[in-house]
């Protein structure tokens, strides 16, 4: 599911900022500039006054765009059986460096691309994302088209938890007192959800980890490369593996991306743009709105995975599996929260000299 960072952000702007970091290593939210002292501050004109609003109102028709696309992954996933975990990611992955070649081509952006490209250490870190990001689209798919699309849906309730707790063991971040209370209740969460599955549930916190230290990664990378580029860097580290994988594939028979007609081919091969479109959308968004708006907006996504697994998918939710959602809920509204009074304790600090 993409970057939006804030250089000095820790806790639940960090849990905003990382579990973006998927779509759009490059994108920031603007910032407002300092406010003049009363006496020099004059009235802005009506235009530019407009123009924010527009911009702001543009912004939200994307990032729900984003979010909307990415929640509905789980049906065009139900769309391309026969096809397995491993084709459907292995076809993303080829089919998405396609895509990323034609818009680069579009959009005459190869020139930006290529510099990139003679960045050996930028091209290291790119491809240790897109090994996160491949494990992550990987369980992913399988969940969904194993009957746990619900706990795939409960991985990305917990990716903003798992990046603070990242902020904290990796980054040395500390933590606010109502951000270890979101993680306390996370916790608390986690051990309930053991007992309702009668097991850990792997599939969320793997989808969660997997995410979370791509995140992490891509911050790492900041504004060195725009959302494309990253995306075109990331696709051609992979794809001689995923071209790998499907002539194995295809010479052991179990292939289906020629041998179930055009529909089916066509529909892997749509894979590119739907991995490709959100992402774009995503970084438009990331460039218009506030984080904590984008962090707000990023709970939509798993929500309608939510919604799908158990109205279409008909997966099952017994009381002690509404338990542990409840408190992961509770956990996110804590720390929703605390990231909404972020502006106001910046403004008290920095009246105070801090």
């Amino acid at each position: 599911m993409a970057h939006v960072s804030s250089s000095n952000g820790t806790g639940a702007e960090r849990s905003a900022s990382l579990s973006a970091s998927a779509s759009s290593p490059a994108s920031a939210p603007a910032r407002s500039a300092p406010q003049q002292p009363a006496a020099q501050a004059s009235p802005p004109p009506s235009g530019a006054s407009s123009g924010r609003r527009s911009e702001n109102s543009t912004g939200i028709l994307f990032g729900v765009g984003a979010y909307v696309l990415w929640g509905l992954l789980p049906l065009y996933f139900v769309l391309l059986v026969p096809a397995g975990a491993v084709e459907i990611v292995a076809s993303r992955i080829v089919f998405s460096l396609v895509f990323c070649a034609a818009l680069l081509t579009t959009l005459r952006s190869w020139k930006a691309t290529a510099a990139a490209a003679r960045n050996p250490r930028l091209v290291a870190t790119l491809s240790g994302a897109a090994v996160l990001i491949a494990v992550n689209w990987l369980t992913y798919a399988w969940a969904v088209l194993n009957e746990h699309a619900v706990e795939a849906a409960l991985g990305y309730f917990i990716n903003p938890l798992v990046s603070v707790l990242l902020g904290v063991v990796i980054l040395k971040e500390k933590l606010r007192p109502l951000q270890w209370v979101a993680m306390a209740v996370g916790f608390v969460a986690v051990l309930v959800l053991t007992f309702a599955y009668g097991t850990v549930p792997w599939v969320a916190l793997a989808l969660a980890f997997s995410f979370g230290l791509y995140g992490l990664v891509k911050k790492g990378v900041g504004g060195k490369v725009d959302a494309i580029s990253s995306l075109t860097i990331e696709t051609a580290a992979l794809t001689p593996i995923a071209v790998g994988v499907l002539i194995w594939l295809s010479l052991s028979g179990t292939a289906t991306i020629l041998s179930n007609g055009a529909a089916h081919f066509w529909l892997l091969a749509a894979s590119g743009i739907i991995t490709a479109v959100p992402l774009i959308f995503f970084g438009a968004a990331a460039r218009r709105l506030p984080l904590s708006t984008v962090g707000m907006l990023q709970y939509l996504a798993p929500t309608l995975q939510f919604i799908i697994a158990l109205a279409v998918f008909k997966e099952t939710m017994p009381p002690e599996r509404w338990a542990g959602f409840g408190l992961i809920w509770l956990a996110l509204v804590i720390l929703t929260v605390d990231m909404m009074g972020g502006p106001r304790r910046n403004r008290l600090l920095r009246a105070a000299g801090v």
